[in-house]
């Protein structure tokens, strides 16, 4: 049986697919599986021990030399993608994505069995050849895993008992790197450390440098922690933004220094990991690390950090979720206060000791 799984992006989304994956290798064990992905995400996946291969699609990059009037290697590189795609008989393609980009790619794919949502966003519905019911009540984990569930009814199972399986497949090389990172800013190994994830795709799901800045003074000070600024590396300015305003020198910047799969391996070291809503928070989450997450525009109870070691700290208001990437006040992320978060810190650290 061949199956293709279809979870473009983004990080945090494809972390929350993670357990349909495994639970899809339980139900199918000799099945062979695909996953599209595309390349922001691509890393948390390769390797997979319940893959046997990961489709890497550039879209974005596509469409930037497209439109600045590159075609002869674009579009090369688009039928290579598209013949590798259509490489295998698909019995079964899964759109876990649920738009038109996903959609379109399960059709291409020449699959006799297209399974998506009934939701039909921007027209995807129109790909697929069975459809399920869409519960966005529920967490964005427990959504994808509903797939699963519906196919092993189809076939008199039930849903398997037990918590869902979140595995990033880091290895020993991703091991050394953050060992030597660790090394590299003075912290011998196993010495507790939190880690810092300032930076959200969003503009409003943003906290202001200046108290992240004074949060992790107080790490430092008062729980006697180091902090470790993590991020990729076109972070780096907000990161140097939080790093010069603190007045500890035990405050590192290490954005732009980790692979997503280094990152997980660094985040299943640190004792706690404090974070806007974003792909490194989902991480965190993935790997079992205790997470106190600042929430503004989004719904924590569909995409919060999963499980229950996390603490979400954000007020209620009106107009919350808006689910807006624009706001003339941000008053929902603007008025979370450092005491607030401080606090929630020192539960989750005295509760995790």
């Amino acid at each position: 049986m061949n199956i293709l799984m279809i979870k473009l992006s983004a990080i945090g989304d494809v972390v929350h697919t993670l357990p349909s994956l495994a639970a899809l290798r339980r139900l199918y064990p000799r099945a062979h599986i695909t996953w599209v992905v595309e390349e922001a995400a691509a890393d948390l996946i390769t390797g997979h021990p319940c893959l046997d291969r990961v489709l890497v699609s550039h879209r974005k990059r596509w469409q930037k030399e497209l439109t600045a009037g590159s075609f002869t290697k674009s579009l090369a590189e688009i039928r290579s993608f598209r013949r590798d795609l259509r490489s295998r008989p698909y019995d079964l393609v899964i759109d876990f994505h649920g738009l038109f980009k996903s959609a379109l790619l399960a059709g291409m794919s020449g699959g006799k069995r297209i399974l998506g949502y009934k939701s039909l966003q921007e027209g995807s519905g129109l790909f697929y050849t069975e459809k399920i019911p869409e519960d966005m009540n529920k967490h964005a984990v427990d959504r994808y895993l509903d797939f699963v569930a519906h196919l092993g009814r189809l076939q008199g199972q039930e849903p398997t008992a037990g918590p869902p399986e979140f595995l990033i497949p880091w290895d020993d090389t991703n091991r050394r790197n953050v060992t030597a990172l660790l090394r590299e800013n003075e912290l011998r190994e196993g010495e507790a450390f939190v880690a810092v994830n300032p930076v959200a795709l969003w503009k409003t799901k943003l906290w202001r440098e200046d108290r992240f800045a004074m949060l992790s003074d107080l790490i430092v000070t008062e729980a006697g922690l180091p902090v470790l600024i993590t991020g990729s590396r076109n972070e780096q300015p907000y990161a140097a933004a939080i790093t010069g305003r603190s007045k500890s020198g035990h405050v590192i910047d290490i954005t732009g220094k980790t692979s997503l799969k280094d990152l997980a391996c660094l985040y299943r070291q640190a004792a706690l990991v404090v974070t806007t809503d974003s792909g490194p928070m989902h991480i965190a989450a993935a790997v079992g690390t205790p997470v106190v997450a600042l929430f503004g525009p989004t719904d924590p109870r569909r995409t919060g950090p999963y499980g229950a070691l996390h603490t979400v700290v954000h007020k209620e208001m009106a107009c919350r979720p808006c689910f807006r990437k624009e706001c003339p006040t941000g008053g929902c992320m603007e008025d979370i206060t450092v005491d607030e978060v401080w606090e929630r810190v020192k539960e989750r650290l005295g509760r995790d000791s």
